[in-house]
């Protein structure tokens, strides 16, 4: 467990350091540059994998901009759609009226003023 991190001992990434003898400086410079290969190796590894998360990421914020638009457009459609609607109702109550304020003024009070002209059928004078 000593020298190596996280105390797995299935690491295959995880080189131990360990002190070389005097006068074996070609072991010592190898173990330095092994090490320096393996971390390089994780740094470049740790930069792919924030690359794609990144990609993804990116792509993932790109469809849902998209959604977002075209929800929006669908939402101003809908409001126009509304608008329209309404005035159309509007200008249909308008009509009405009229037509009811014309049936009014046509035959209901045509309608009573020949009542108020006849005689009761029960008085003579």
């Amino acid at each position: 467990m000593h020298g190596q991190i996280g105390g797995d001992n299935n690491e295959p990434d995880v080189i131990p350091f360990a002190r070389a003898a005097k006068g074996a400086p070609s072991v010592e410079a190898d173990q330095l540059d092994r090490a320096g290969q393996t971390i390089l190796q994780l740094l470049h590894r740790a930069a792919s994998v924030a690359e794609e998360s990144s990609r993804r990421a990116l792509d993932t914020a790109q469809k849902l901009s998209q959604q977002l638009r075209e929800a929006e457009d669908g939402i101003a459609e809908l409001e126009a759609a509304v608008t329209a609607h309404s005035d159309r109702a509007e200008r249909a109550e308008q009509w009405l009226h009229r037509i009811y304020t014309e049936i009014e003024d046509r035959f209901l009070r045509q309608e009573d003023g020949r009542r108020s002209t006849q005689r009761p059928m029960g008085r003579r004078a």
